[in-house]
């Protein structure tokens, strides 16, 4: 059987190692094409052998730094720092638990507690809140959806728990805060707290 063997080599090194996943798949793959050319082609089957070696060997570096790193500084990976965040943006409208966020994270509920909050500043619940804020004043001003709706849509359990969290930080009630703004025609959202709710490239988080 004949192979692009540069080709196959190469879109390997796109494997998101951190994906436990696509690394089993990509290194099944790569021992599978090995098998057929093992009878064939040695040198071939070596190459995919020494390939999946590589990834193996690029992961277990991976795992073995973000270890020391934890041990050392007590923080959250970047990779999984970027798991979470994209986890909570696709379950907004949802409610998220801590222990659901340590589980993408891959570390224990009370380890993952400390080192969000060593990371970010924050702790998660705190995250999330703001995150939903941020979210809800997007929405104030980009629709005339009712406060009601506009809470639920952003994960809060009703209007009053909504906007006893928005007076908290804003100092204002939801429906004063979007009056002011849109009789001034403001666009973008003021922050609404320390952390700065507008910062609208940040993910979006949840209440527990």
């Amino acid at each position: 059987m004949t192979f692009n063997l540069p080709f196959v080599v190469a879109a390997r090194d796109d494997v998101p190692l951190g994906d436990a996943d696509n690394l089993v798949s990509s290194l099944l793959n790569l021992l599978d094409l090995a098998g057929v050319e093992i009878e064939s082609d040695i040198e071939t089957a070596k190459l995919f052998i020494r390939r999946a070696s590589s990834i193996l060997r690029i992961e277990m570096e991976r795992r073995i730094q973000d270890a020391t790193r934890d041990t050392c500084l007590g923080e959250l990976a970047a990779w999984q720092v970027s798991r979470v965040r994209a986890y909570i943006d696709e379950h907004l409208t949802e409610r998220i638990h801590v222990k659901d966020l340590s589980a993408v994270a891959r570390r224990s509920t009370a380890h993952f507690c400390r080192a969000f909050k060593k990371t970010l500043g924050e702790t998660p619940h705190s995250y999330i809140t703001r995150r939903r804020l941020h979210q809800a004043q997007h929405l104030m001003l980009t629709s005339d959806a009712a406060l009601s709706e506009i809470a639920v849509h952003c994960g809060f359990s009703d209007q009053a728990h909504f906007c006893n969290r928005f007076r908290e930080a804003t100092g204002q009630s939801p429906a004063a805060w979007r009056r002011e703004r849109r009789e001034h025609g403001t666009v973008v959202p003021y922050a609404t707290s320390r952390k700065c709710i507008t910062e609208a490239h940040e993910p979006v988080l949840a209440t527990n």
